[in-house]
């Protein structure tokens, strides 16, 4: 780095002096644009459902949906994401309960869309919230097989498309399926549904809370390390996200988010694509119990999502997504 001065001439405290100051020279901004809200969905009706690893979280069931969606758009968030929390008799080995037109995800989005269109869908593409097993694809062997999840997850991919999803993003880590699926969804006259890849999804132990949150957490049989990143990992990630730019993806996830910003650089600097990251659910819990029991203030919010801004993330999915939007005002933070 180049030397551009020193003291007492340069005194770098002068334009950090005044709150004006500090908003005239910040290098990363926050503003509701930048904002993905997850929102767990069940069936039953007039049921907000607290879930206990998840402090101000909650299940809805369908008839709630719409109060959120008009909260969101108020908010001026541009997409929210759907999960589902599906019943254990509605589990199989196949997952079949993906492919049914009726399921939950299927309801909201033909809801969501019967009424609103000013604001982004976005669907997680994976069978572990249907699997009786709690793996993201179908077993062969006590191994996911590849390929045949693959089929699986074109035709997911397909139905929630057709019911109104404007952004298809398969989570599942299978190799290939971004370019299948881009392929048929071009193939059906669906060309302008964007695929957001989790394309730098690691095998993490930060996911506790939201396998709670959709019902898979104490069905899950050994863990996830054969499709999931290994985390010691980061030249992998280039060659995950390159593969999938190639096949077709519109955006790139990382997966999870804080304990990844170098990942989230490192993609930056050699991609010039639109990169998403995801606060989980574990990032999310640690920072909510952190402020309940005043070990951390409420800032610690504001700051973890800026993090992610600054290391090249040009929006987050966030728990926290309505109270920041609820904070931001004039497109910055003080």
């Amino acid at each position: 780095m180049k030397n551009f001065g020193s003291y007492p001439q340069v005194r770098l405290r002068r334009n950090r002096k005044t709150e004006w100051s500090r908003r005239l020279v910040s290098e990363s901004n926050l503003s509701h644009n930048d904002l993905i809200w997850p929102i767990f969905i069940r069936e039953g009706k007039n049921i907000k459902e607290p879930i206990k690893s998840m402090p101000g979280v909650y299940r809805y069931s369908l008839d709630k949906i719409e109060k959120l969606i008009e909260k969101a758009i108020y908010k001026k968030i541009p997409m929210v994401a759907l999960f589902p929390y599906t019943p254990r008799s509605k589990k199989n080995a196949s997952g079949s309960e993906a492919l049914n037109k009726n399921n939950l995800v299927c309801k909201a989005l033909r809801l969501i869309k019967k009424n609103y269109n000013e604001i982004g869908l976005m669907c997680d593409v994976a069978l572990d919230p249907y699997t009786n097993h709690g793996h993201d694809g179908l077993l062969k062997n006590n191994y996911v097989d590849n390929d045949l999840t693959v089929k699986v997850l074109v035709k997911q991919s397909l139905l929630y498309a057709d019911m109104g999803c404007d952004v298809i993003a398969p989570s599942d880590m299978m190799d290939g399926r971004i370019g299948l699926i881009r392929k048929n969804l071009d193939k059906n006259n669906l060309k302008n549904i964007k695929i957001l890849s989790y394309a730098t999804k690691y095998a993490s132990n930060f996911y506790g809370p939201f396998r709670d949150a959709v019902g898979s957490k104490n069905l899950l049989s050994g863990n996830k390390k054969t499709y999931q990143m290994d985390y010691r990992n980061s030249n992998e990630a280039l060659r995950e996200v390159s593969l999938d730019i190639k096949e077709g993806a519109d955006f790139i996830m990382v997966k999870p988010g804080m304990p990844y910003l170098d990942i989230i650089k490192l993609i930056k600097d050699n991609f010039k694509i639109p990169i998403f990251s995801y606060q989980v659910s574990g990032e999310y819990s640690l920072i909510k119990h952190g402020i309940k029991k005043n070990i951390i203030s409420k800032e610690a919010i504001s700051e973890s999502i800026m993090s992610l801004k600054r290391a090249g993330s040009s929006a987050v999915i966030t728990y926290f997504a309505l109270e920041l939007a609820k904070e931001l005002k004039n497109n910055f933070l003080k």
